[in-house]
């Protein structure tokens, strides 16, 4: 072998390889708590209607539109970007009609796309595209609702377990969280995640900003976060591909920086329903 085939040959990736784009996710998430603080009213309505578009047209694809086998569906070729104008119309209507009947209207991009899914892909795609929905919806009903501290704590608890989870994941290693779901995922940083998550609970409650319940859950909705990345990692590996989109050059998609936040906003609502939610102040 030639020393300049030696020269050529690649050192594997070090343990800290994918640093920028765990930087990357965390500037995402401070981006929309930015967005949050200073957007309101129908400002937010439409940023969250947008974000809702953007990952039904990534979900689109996964779930039918990369296949080499696809089913056309009743959009053709066209079928993600005619999903995301549906979705983002149907986060409109549901925001801007004064009416309980209203929320039904997120249901118009899962009526109008299952058709158009792999036939094995039809339950994921409504699950998911539902999940979407939901969130996007619920992000507005917590600002409007529970104030602005309310999100930032969400996003809070989203960025410590992403964070702590990387960095003592790297550092201490040891046994993997779910290996052929997210190979990278340990135990030691699933644990650092939940710990970080207690402890912005509880200190939030002993600088009198929150009231108790803070304490347990924030260690819940930091698992429902971590759960909502696994589950993501599961359909794009069922999809073949290694990021949601090229959205973010270098980073993936819209999709890959908000599974956490959709698992997070998921079980707070669930949260909501069978019990109080948390007050931040």
């Amino acid at each position: 072998m030639s020393a300049g085939r030696v020269n050529a040959v690649k050192p594997p990736p070090g343990k800290w390889a994918d640093l920028s784009r765990r930087v990357a996710s965390t500037l995402v998430l401070l981006g929309i708590g930015v967005m949050l603080a200073v957007a309101t009213g129908n400002w937010l309505r439409l940023a969250m209607a947008v974000i809702s578009a953007v990952t039904f047209w990534e979900l689109a694809a996964m779930t039918g539109w990369k296949s080499p086998r696809l089913h056309p569906g009743i959009f053709g070729a066209w079928r993600p970007f005619a999903l995301a104008i549906i979705a983002f119309m149907s986060q409109v209507v549901a925001h801007g009609f004064d009416h309980p009947a209203a929320i039904l209207a997120l249901l118009f991009p899962l009526i109008a796309g299952i058709p158009g899914a792999q036939p094995r892909d039809r339950w994921t795609y409504a699950i998911f595209g539902a999940a979407i929905m939901l969130v996007a919806y619920g992000l507005v009903g917590f600002r409007e609702d529970y104030g602005l501290n309310f999100v930032l704590w969400l996003m809070g608890i989203v960025i410590i377990s992403d964070t702590a989870g990387y960095f003592f994941g790297r550092m201490i290693g040891g046994p993997k969280f779910w290996p052929s779901l997210s190979p990278k995922k340990t135990w030691s940083g699933t644990v650092a995640g939940w710990a970080g998550a207690l402890l912005l609970g509880l200190l939030l409650w002993r600088m009198g900003r929150g009231d108790v319940s803070l304490v347990w859950c924030s260690p819940l909705v930091c698992l429902a976060g971590q759960m909502g990345d696994i589950a993501e990692s599961w359909l794009k590996r069922r999809a073949g591909v290694k990021d949601s989109s090229n959205l973010i050059p270098g980073h993936g998609g819209f999709m890959d920086r908000f599974d956490a936040v959709t698992g997070a906003v998921l079980a707070t609502m669930l949260i909501g329903l069978l019990t109080a939610l948390p007050a931040v102040n």
